[in-house]
């Protein structure tokens, strides 16, 4: 029989406000992405105009297209920073959780500029395939297309860094491009050394592979896009962390039903269940409730929208008995997560429990029907409610 310790509940019983450290916080996150994102602007026009000029000079259709690429790049910073400042704009009536998914229609827009900028590049590759023409390289512009190799190799690993420690996937994308860029320029160098030595002009060839390189970076970041549109489950160890918090509360036996709404990089709305034993009061669990709330917080930075209670029974060994001995009967197939919420009405013969399924089974419905009927064979006098349930952060 479980002992309630209600001295915990006896702990100050704070508010769930939005801190003016979170707020902070935030601001600071927008800074950093728009100062960030001007660094990439200044670094792709600089190096823009001086491809062109190379480009244009040398009749280098890939160092040409090299420049194009750098303006599409300086356009994506620009994008990220019109989305970071719209992102940021407060609730109102209309949008009542923020305006933090537009950051995900911002990287969308990057990987749509990728896109675009890719076919651009395949079909003058193409057209200069069908009619070449034999460039003219300078040592200046060889030179100027290595030190933009090494531009791009830093403002790539920069840029990227600093989206994933912001959480910003504009700028994540924004770095991988350029990391791409790095590798267009070396192409094109090396082309040019070969054109030199040789003779031979790869570069038009050269120009079309990489244009096909640079396609399929824009359909894997389009793909990634549309996935944090529609809606992907919660990263694993902030599910966990969420369950940790509320499992430090003396009171609460088990954490279930996890759901994470994400509305824009970091910010996530939770509810979920709490088990708790069936000596609490309403006072009590008004008391819980509010102190995890606080906690999750706190220590989540997850704002919790509701939590839902499940009293678990300690006070009737009979009950108990029967709850464990259900517990080892569903969870003899290893695609039975768990078992939570159970509730048994001894007087009209019913009972109700949910099952979590794994999504690992190949058909989860019949995975909980053969779990029911093999309850329903042990206990023939019962009704059985079962719910079937599923875990948002399984592993």
């Amino acid at each position: 029989m479980a002992v309630t310790d209600n001295s915990a509940l006896d702990k100050e019983n704070k508010p769930t406000v939005v801190s003016g450290e979170a707020l902070d916080a935030a601001d600071d996150r927008n800074r950093q992405i728009v100062k960030t994102s001007i660094i990439g602007i200044l670094a792709n026009v600089f190096l823009a105009a001086f491809k062109a000029v190379v480009g244009t000079l040398s009749g280098s259709i890939a160092i040409v297209l090299d420049a194009v690429n750098n303006l599409s790049d300086a356009a994506s910073s620009v994008i990220t920073i019109v989305g970071t400042k719209l992102a940021a704009k407060q609730l109102d009536r209309k949008h009542p959780y923020g305006y933090g998914r537009i950051e995900y229609l911002s990287a969308m827009i990057i990987s749509v500029i990728v896109l675009f900028a890719g076919a651009s590049s395949l079909k003058e590759s193409v057209a200069k395939i069908i009619k070449p023409q034999k460039p003219d390289y300078t040592v200046v512009a060889l030179v100027i297309v290595a030190a933009a190799v090494l531009v791009k190799i830093v403002l790539g690993r920069f840029v990227e860094s600093r989206g994933k420690k912001l959480n910003s996937d504009s700028l994540v994308n924004s770095g991988k491009d350029a990391m791409l860029d790095s590798v267009i320029s070396a192409s094109t160098l090396i082309a040019a050394v070969i054109f030199i030595f040789s003779g031979i002009s790869l570069e038009s060839w050269l120009a079309a592979i990489i244009s096909v390189v640079i396609i399929k970076s824009g359909i894997d970041m389009l793909r990634e896009a549309i996935s944090e549109i529609l809606g992907e489950r919660a990263d694993i160890s902030l599910s966990q962390h969420i369950k940790a918090v509320a499992r430090e509360f003396p009171q609460v036996e088990g954490v279930y039903d996890l759901i994470l709404h994400n509305y824009g990089p970091d910010s996530f709305i939770a509810s979920f269940h709490v088990e708790v034993p069936d000596t609490l009061s309403a006072a009590d669990i008004d008391k819980l409730t509010r102190q995890i709330t606080y906690a999750v917080y706190c220590k989540c930075h997850v704002l919790t929208a509701a939590i839902s209670v499940y009293s678990i029974n300690t006070q009737d060994d009979e009950v108990i008995e029967i709850r464990e001995n259900i517990k080892k009967i569903v969870m003899e197939d290893k695609n039975i997560l768990q078992m939570h919420g159970f509730y048994l009405d001894e007087e009209n013969k019913k009972m109700r429990f949910d099952l979590v399924v794994s999504f690992n089974s190949s058909d989860r419905h019949q995975t909980f029907m053969d779990a029911l009927k093999k309850v329903q064979e042990v206990y023939p006098d019962y009704e059985i409610r079962p719910n079937m349930d599923a875990d948002y952060s399984e592993t």
